[in-house]
């Protein structure tokens, strides 16, 4: 079996942390909103494990259609290149060559890195200057759909768990305060994936769960005094 690169680990795990994000986040909200609306326990915990199991489905097959997507794009780009190196070379050459010149190389070293470049693999070369990723380097859908797919429900766990366990004076609070915590730690990680500002994505992550979870448990206290 082929050993997968670091750019396709790491887009694993992002599909896993979003993955898992999505679960704590959607699920919240459905158990959060049902127990605004209702105190039945049992209404409570179905709603939250249909929607687990929407949840995973649904994440599974966006996460096999986009990176199918992506899959198809690169491939066609490929596909273009070769045409264009065949067609016109020199071309080629010459829009590599500009681009190390652009970003700040000295004429003659560009056109030296060229020539060694394009000597040693003209397709690898365009495709990774021209389109910004490497040839044979495509992430699997299928991969990234599995993890989604173990994620969302992983993640599903812990709202289900806390609206269930906690009692029910005390369940909306506790599944609040689990989830704020939850998701702190998947935008962390997140942050941490993207080499993003690690502050600036969990207070994201948490100010989009709060809103989500204060919206759906008022609509569902509205709703359950008609």
């Amino acid at each position: 079996m082929k050993q997968q690169t670091l750019a396709q680990r790491i887009n694993v795990i992002r599909a896993s942390v979003m993955g898992a994000n999505d679960g704590i986040l959607s699920v919240a909200g459905i158990v959060i909103g049902v127990a605004g609306a209702t105190t039945n326990s049992f209404a409570i915990f179905i709603s939250g494990i249909a929607g687990m199991i929407a949840g995973t489905v649904s994440m599974a097959m966006g996460e096999w259609v986009s990176v199918s997507t992506e899959k198809d794009s690169q491939r066609n780009a490929i596909n273009s290149q070769k045409h264009a190196l065949a067609n016109n070379y020199q071309g080629e050459f010459d829009a590599v060559k500009q681009k190390y010149i652009a970003d700040g190389i000295d004429t003659t070293l560009a056109t030296k890195a060229t020539q060694e470049m394009m000597s040693r693999d003209s397709l690898v070369t365009t495709v990774r200057e021209k389109y910004g990723f490497n040839v044979n380097e495509f992430t699997n859908p299928y991969a990234a759909a599995i993890a989604s797919m173990i994620s969302f429900p992983t993640g599903s766990i812990l709202p289900l768990a806390a609206i269930g366990l906690f009692p029910s004076h005390l369940r909306v609070e506790m599944t609040f305060i689990a989830v704020i915590i939850a998701l702190a730690i998947t935008g962390y990680s997140a942050a941490v994936l993207s080499k993003a500002n690690r502050n600036r994505s969990m207070l994201r992550n948490i100010i989009s769960g709060m809103l989500t979870m204060v919206i759906t448990y008022l609509i569902g206290k509205i709703i359950g005094t008609l």
